[in-house]
């Protein structure tokens, strides 16, 4: 979690003494404003947390060899959202992305800290990309998933203020 609390930081630095107006500024028609990012992290940490605590919760014991998850962070092959993940067109305020992404870090941080390690090791729940993963491994992913973010973020941010 030590990771991923650094890359939040990094994340939610990147975006401050941006407005409101500038977040939700697309860097190009049909593409996502920061806003939208920052909201699609919400949603993706949100669910990683529910897929989690229903896996640890089932019976069903299937294990998965770890994955190579840090390749999240390469930016080169493009995937698309699931739909669960897909961020609102509405507009949203920093103040109110900054409370949800906090929400959903507290509930994440729940999750990982009140299992067993062993549970996590021993269930798991498919990745899109990568296939079978263990439950533990989808703890460091939303890290991974955000430093991956973070560098689109900062690449909007440099057409916002250009």
């Amino acid at each position: 979690m030590n990771q991923n609390e650094e890359i939040r930081r990094q994340l939610l630095e990147t975006v401050s003494g941006l407005s409101d107006d500038q977040l939700n500024e697309p860097e190009e028609k049909g593409r996502w404003s920061i806003m939208q990012t920052l909201h699609h992290l919400y949603l993706m940490e949100k669910s990683i947390t529910i897929i989690i605590s229903n896996r640890l919760k089932s019976k069903i014991t299937v294990s998965a060899e770890p994955k190579p998850i840090e390749m999240t962070v390469d930016r080169s092959r493009k995937v698309d959202a699931p739909v669960f993940a897909v961020p609102t067109k509405r507009y949203l305020t920093l103040e109110k992305i900054k409370e949800k992404l906090e929400e959903s870090r507290n509930e994440l941080n729940k999750v990982a800290n009140s299992n067993d390690q062993e549970a996590l090791e021993q269930k798991s729940y498919p990745h899109p990309v990568f296939g079978p993963m263990p439950l533990k491994q989808w703890i460091p992913f939303v890290g991974y998933h955000e430093k991956r973010h973070l560098a689109q973020i900062e690449e909007i941010k440099e057409k916002v203020l250009s």
